[in-house]
């Protein structure tokens, strides 16, 4: 599974992140960096949930930034 992590910079200063192929997936860092770690860990969460629900697996997954 290839996710790509989009990010925008808010006028307050604020980074966030957000992955468009998991609805929902997005995350608030002070830098780039924490909202990219952020994110990530949401992500993984919200996958290991639905690999759990369907009772399946996968070999990889892959996060890359846009």
């Amino acid at each position: 599974m290839d996710y790509r992590i989009e990010f925008e910079l808010e006028t307050d200063g604020r980074w966030i992140a957000e992955i468009a192929e998991l609805p929902g997936v997005m995350a608030y860092g002070i830098s780039q960096l924490e909202a990219q770690s952020k994110v990530q860990a949401i992500a993984l969460r919200v996958i290991a949930d639905q690999l759990d629900r369907e009772r399946s697996t996968t070999d990889h997954v892959q996060f890359a930034s846009a």
